[in-house]
């Protein structure tokens, strides 16, 4: 299978830029057998789930993991931390730009008291930086929202307003550099009324990592490799999809991090999902199986991205870029603060 069996074109114009109020982003809704294609709002979402529908959230919360540190001659570096190396909690794995900058033994001066120096580079790009304490009680004062590339800022920077619209309402648990974008919609009084539907909703934590910013760089699909991403799943919700299943009732996903944390947790254990912390790598193209979601929430994705092979593997990769076309044509708004697809 080919990348580019995946690409489609997606004028600048439909890539949004700051996301609607939350609540009235539009929906287009995908059958997942017939490949019938709806176009409602997302007020409209709870309208479409059936008594007895478990919905699983991603409750992961986005840190504000990008950090500018300025080197011995005053030039800015932009760093990206993206996980812990080790035990102590001031030595992570970054990302940096301009990388040419980030050599080692050189010092950076964060702010807020916070130092740091590259102790080594690693073969793909990954800077590995000792801070001089924890980091993560300066990030609310020196750290920004990890905004993906394709959002725009002036001088690259989150602001504000980003601070918060980049952050689910049941965001809870820290560790993500980029948002779970599906829930990005939900607001309380919709969960209110999800629950009112007698739909029950769980959640599952999955931390988004450096793999969502990572392009598919080969021409064949299945030579991709994801980088793994850590995460936990309750007992409550690892209970509440085996009843689920026993009864018949439908899994909706609500964002593709949760279809991966759920089918990745299935895959391990002979079809059911487990308690428990986890990370997976794993890497849903057209053909793989599901074992446990029945619908999936999910925003409109990157072309030759792996989030849009994971939704083609669900929908069927024809139907799911027939729907993108419609989408184009209707004037949706793309990626991570734009409009939702609903699939079942």
């Amino acid at each position: 299978m080919l990348v580019s069996d995946f690409d489609f074109a997606l004028p600048p114009g439909s890539i949004a830029q700051r996301p609607v109020p939350r609540g009235t982003s539009r929906l287009l809704t995908l059958g997942r057998t017939d490949g019938s294609v709806g176009h409602r709002g997302f007020a409209d979402f709870p309208d479409l789930l059936r008594p007895g529908d478990l919905l699983v959230v991603n409750d992961t919360r986005v840190i504000p993991a990008r950090l500018y540190g300025r080197d011995p001659a005053g030039r800015l570096t932009e760093f990206l931390l993206t996980r812990h190396t080790g035990s102590a909690p001031e030595t992570w794995e970054c990302l940096a730009k301009p990388g040419r900058r980030a050599k080692p033994g050189v010092p950076f001066d964060f702010g807020d008291g916070l130092l740091g120096e590259v102790a080594a580079v690693s073969g793909n790009g990954r800077y590995h930086v000792v801070f001089s304490s924890d980091v993560e009680p300066h990030l609310a004062r020196v750290g920004s929202a990890p905004l993906p590339p394709y959002i725009h800022r002036p001088g690259g920077v989150a602001d504000a307003r980003d601070a918060s619209d980049y952050q689910t309402v049941f965001a809870r648990e820290p560790g993500a550099i980029a948002a779970p974008t599906a829930g990005l919609h939900f607001t309380g009084e919709i969960l209110e009324r999800i629950v009112r539907r007698g739909a029950a909703v769980v959640s599952v934590t999955l931390h988004v990592g450096i793999g969502t910013f990572k392009p598919v760089k080969t021409d064949v699909v299945e030579e991709h490799r994801m980088e793994p991403e850590r995460g936990v799943i309750p007992e409550a919700t690892a209970a509440a999809v085996a009843a689920a299943r026993a009864d018949g009732r439908r899994v909706v996903a609500v964002g593709t991090t949760s279809v991966r944390t759920l089918e990745a947790s299935a895959r391990h254990q002979g079809g059911a999902v487990a308690p428990g912390p986890f990370e997976t790598n794993l890497f849903l193209v057209p053909g793989a199986d599901f074992l446990v979601v029945d619908a999936l929430l999910t925003n409109f994705h990157l072309p030759k991205s792996t989030l849009l092979m994971l939704v083609s593997a669900f929908a069927g990769r024809e139907s799911v870029l027939k729907a993108y076309g419609e989408a184009v044509a209707e004037g949706y708004r793309f990626f991570s603060y734009g409009d939702a697809m609903f699939v079942a």
